[in-house]
């Protein structure tokens, strides 16, 4: 082979390679685009101390790209992030615009419903509530429960200023007393009075519930 002609063989490789990534790029513009609507979970950044009362928890999303991603698209990899920026209580309008749509390379976002969220905002807060145990079920042998003693006696709580306003006590998960003659003692599950209401601490009590028969001494009666 001269040298002449390795050179045209060279050029014809290298064009041979510009027309295929040429084919393959002028391809994919060509490739059926398809539409496809996603409820897409949402996700927010509140300022520290502040809480949302009635967060929305999914938006349709309708996003358009090549038909074989749209057929392939799992609604877990497409959500919203919403940061908010206003600290004080009240009420908020949010829009959602396509930059906060995080979705895979090559989508893009045709719609979104709802486009904006109204959101209400209060200021986070931390109480001590007395625990309230929860008595269920029927003792045995005609007995009964007397007032039951939780320890700790105090639990810390956290959550919306307006909704720990209203609260004057927490709960346990249910304490049955059935099969129970005799005072017994048992170590439960302080409960949240709402999804926004979080317990700090302690998690659990142990509660201690005095049981009476007819004709006993209340004083002399054992623990199982």
């Amino acid at each position: 082979m001269t040298h002449a002609a390795g050179k045209w063989g060279l050029r014809l490789l290298a064009l041979t390679a510009a027309l295929a990534v040429w084919f393959s790029a002028s391809f994919a513009k060509r490739e059926h685009q398809s539409e496809k609507v996603i409820d897409a979970a949402v996700t927010y950044n509140p300022p520290l101390g502040v809480v949302i009362l009635d967060p929305v928890q999914t938006v349709k999303v309708r996003l358009r790209g090549p038909d074989r991603m749209i057929r392939t698209l799992a609604p877990q990899v497409v959500y919203v992030v919403v940061t908010i920026v206003r600290t004080e209580p009240g009420t908020i309008e949010v829009p959602i615009v396509a930059d906060q749509i995080l979705r895979p390379e090559g989508l893009s976002v045709s719609a979104v419903d709802p486009n904006s969220l109204t959101l209400r905002l209060d200021r986070e807060q931390l109480r001590d509530l007395p625990v309230t145990p929860r008595l269920v079920g029927e003792p045995a042998g005609g007995a009964t429960p007397l007032e039951p003693l939780a320890r700790p006696a105090r639990v810390q709580i956290s959550g919306p200023q307006s909704l720990l306003a209203g609260l004057t006590a927490v709960t346990t998960s249910p304490i049955s007393l059935d099969g129970h003659a005799l005072t017994f003692e048992q170590t439960v599950s302080v409960v949240s009075p709402s999804p926004l209401v979080r317990i700090v601490a302690p998690l659990v009590v142990t509660v201690q519930v005095p049981m009476t028969v007819p004709g006993a001494d209340p004083d002399h009666q054992g623990a199982q």
